[in-house]
């Protein structure tokens, strides 16, 4: 397939007519005819049927059409993204690509990064989310420059430095029998349902992470990613959450939520930041490495 035919066939189906389609296209009819007459037999399918007032897509060219948007989309932001590199294939702006898991991201990075930008505004950060198992293999892959990730210990393969401490707290609804206590051993809410997505994510590693803390299972009710659609469902008394404390601090307010410390050692995280060797790191990439490290700590949720 070429992507002029796919281009021809998307405009029919948008414009129901090849005759629109053609001039759309900057073509004659008979060419943009032609086109859709060559895609259906090499693919030995009948993708348009014509009629009086035009053209409408069979099933199976309603299907291309979906196929056919999704590549000349992917194509159009390639195109763009080249556009951003000089004909030397160096970048008309310098960038740095972050890799950093989703409590990071939600919890620091937005003043972080922006905090960086104002001190190096011709240096931009692509930013992408990735489970913290993912980051220093990204780093070391050389998919990523800088990865900021969760663990007990700093990762094989990469340079890791403490970047922020933070910490996992119970979120439950506003009046529930257990909001007096102000903390406890998540132990003592086990006897509750639990929208769950736990620290590491799979109920199974986190109870590998809990150990011999809990002697009773999880009754997990729902299994929730987003932290925002998870207090939502605590307020609605669908059961208990563990959220970082940062998010739940936002969310609590929002939604009349209260929040319980969680006295258990692994409510408290380390959280790295890790690069390959810092000599290797292109300049742009340095900075930001440099920039994490001058201010790791500062805003640290764990002691607050």
């Amino acid at each position: 397939m070429d992507l002029i035919s796919l281009e021809v066939l998307v405009a029919a189906i948008e414009e129901k007519s090849l005759s629109a389609a053609a001039e759309r296209m900057h073509m004659v009819t008979s060419a943009a005819s032609k086109r859709i007459a060559e895609l259906e037999r090499r693919e030995a399918t009948v993708l348009l049927r014509r009629h009086g007032r035009g053209v409408v897509p069979t099933p199976a060219g309603a299907m291309l059409y979906q196929r056919a948007k999704s590549i000349l989309r992917q194509i159009a932001q390639a195109r763009g993204a080249l556009r951003e590199y000089a004909a030397s294939g160096v970048p008309h702006v310098p960038h740095v690509r972050l890799a950093a898991n989703a409590s990071a991201i939600q919890q620091f990075l937005p003043s972080e990064i922006g905090a960086f930008s104002r001190r190096e505004p011709a240096v931009r950060v692509d930013l992408t989310e990735a489970f913290s198992y993912d980051v220093p293999r990204l780093v070391a892959d050389g998919d990523a420059d800088v990865g900021i990730y969760h663990a007990a210990y700093p990762a094989p393969g990469v340079l890791s430095r403490p970047y922020r401490r933070d910490r996992v707290a119970l979120v439950v609804p506003a009046g529930h029998p257990l909001e007096a206590r102000g903390q406890l051993p998540l132990e003592d809410a086990l006897e509750y349902d639990f929208l769950g997505y736990f620290p590491r994510h799979s109920l199974s590693e986190f109870l590998a992470l809990a150990g011999n803390t809990l002697t009773r299972p999880i009754r997990v009710r729902a299994q929730v990613s987003n932290p925002g659609a998870r207090c939502a469902m605590v307020r609605e008394g669908l059961g208990l959450a563990i959220v970082p404390l940062g998010i739940a601090r936002n969310y609590a307010r929002l939604l009349g939520l209260s929040i319980l410390t969680l006295t258990d050692e692994w409510a408290t995280r380390q959280l790295w930041v890790c690069a390959r060797q810092p000599a290797q790191l292109p300049p742009e990439a340095a900075l930001l490495w440099h920039f994490f490290l001058e201010h790791s700590g500062e805003a640290d949720s764990a002691s607050s």
